[in-house]
């Protein structure tokens, strides 16, 4: 990484962001793959707060992949609503339920390749399902993440997926997963997208867009 009043490394970035924020977790509500899966999906332009308001009803009518899919996709519109974008998030919620109950036994799988088979799921999503559930080597990359990545100088792109490739070439693989659960709650806690919080971050002094609001 290059910018700044200093030149900083990657580890003093994971560093520094592991000991400002020890309690970095996901922060979605669920009890086993399938609902952090659904919860997931859900959380697609809308907040983890509001989803965590939404996903106890609908875990209670609807507990698993073979109760989904056998859902009205009406019932199941209404049901997700307050998440925005609820009719695409309802199809993609029933299709990719009757794809689990078919092809895998109403398991969620645990590779890249399959999860990213299921309608609706994309790379972000499904490394969420690979780091946070089963313990794997992923890294996420969402709005918060790759806007902290792109002010730190970590990467050129906003494309997720060159961010994740520029991220993956300088994190350490073993810390994929918490070094992307870190910047995301930095971008969350600080780095914030219209008005970054740059006199209260430790990384300002280092950073080369300390003080620009605006990411391009």
């Amino acid at each position: 990484m290059t910018g700044g009043k200093n030149r900083i490394t990657i580890h003093a970035i994971l560093d520094h962001l592991s000991r400002a924020y020890p309690e970095a977790r996901i922060l979605l509500d669920y009890r086993n793959s399938f609902e952090l899966l659904v919860a997931t999906v859900l959380a697609a332009q809308c907040t983890d707060e509001r989803v965590n308001r939404v996903t106890p009803a609908l875990f209670a009518r609807y507990p698993d992949p073979e109760s989904f899919a056998a859902a009205s996709l009406e019932e199941l519109e209404q049901a997700v609503r307050p998440t925005g974008f609820f009719r695409n998030k309802a199809k993609a919620i029933r299709s990719l339920s009757e794809v689990l109950v078919v092809r895998h036994g109403g398991k969620v799988p645990d590779t890249m390749e399959a999860l990213t088979d299921l309608p609706g799921v994309g790379r972000k999503t499904a490394s969420i399902l690979l780091g946070g559930w089963f313990g794997k080597n992923a890294l996420p990359v969402d709005t918060h993440v790759g806007r902290v990545a792109f002010r730190l100088g970590l990467t050129a792109s906003m494309v997720a997926d060159r961010i994740e490739r520029d991220l993956a070439a300088v994190i350490p693989e073993g810390k994929w997963w918490s070094g992307a659960t870190l910047m995301g709650w930095h971008g969350r806690q600080v780095c914030a997208s219209r008005t970054p919080r740059c006199g209260s971050c430790g990384l300002a002094g280092a950073c080369p867009r300390a003080g620009v609001t605006r990411i391009r």
